[in-house]
């Protein structure tokens, strides 16, 4: 019963670390959205709103996903690198 005890509870403790490890948010600039796994302080004339990862828009909102490694932003369909 010991070891079954201990093995939920190591179970449990990795579980934990892949769940917070895999975090991630939205970042927007406009109507250009991506997925980042840091959180940056971004530059004020990026003009960007971080949101969470489970962030959905409205109904009546549109927006497109463009992935981008490294750290930076979308300006006029430019990845602006910082």
């Amino acid at each position: 019963m010991r070891v079954l005890t201990k093995a939920a509870l190591a179970g449990a403790a990795l579980l934990a670390f892949a769940t917070t490890s895999a975090s991630a948010t939205i970042v927007c600039s406009g109507d250009v959205c991506w997925h980042t796994h840091e959180v940056y302080n971004y530059p004020p004339e990026a003009r960007v709103i971080v949101h969470e990862d489970n962030w959905r828009w409205g109904p009546r909102e549109r927006y497109i996903f463009r992935e981008h490694e490294g750290r930076g932003y979308w300006r006029d369909n430019r990845w602006t690198a910082w």
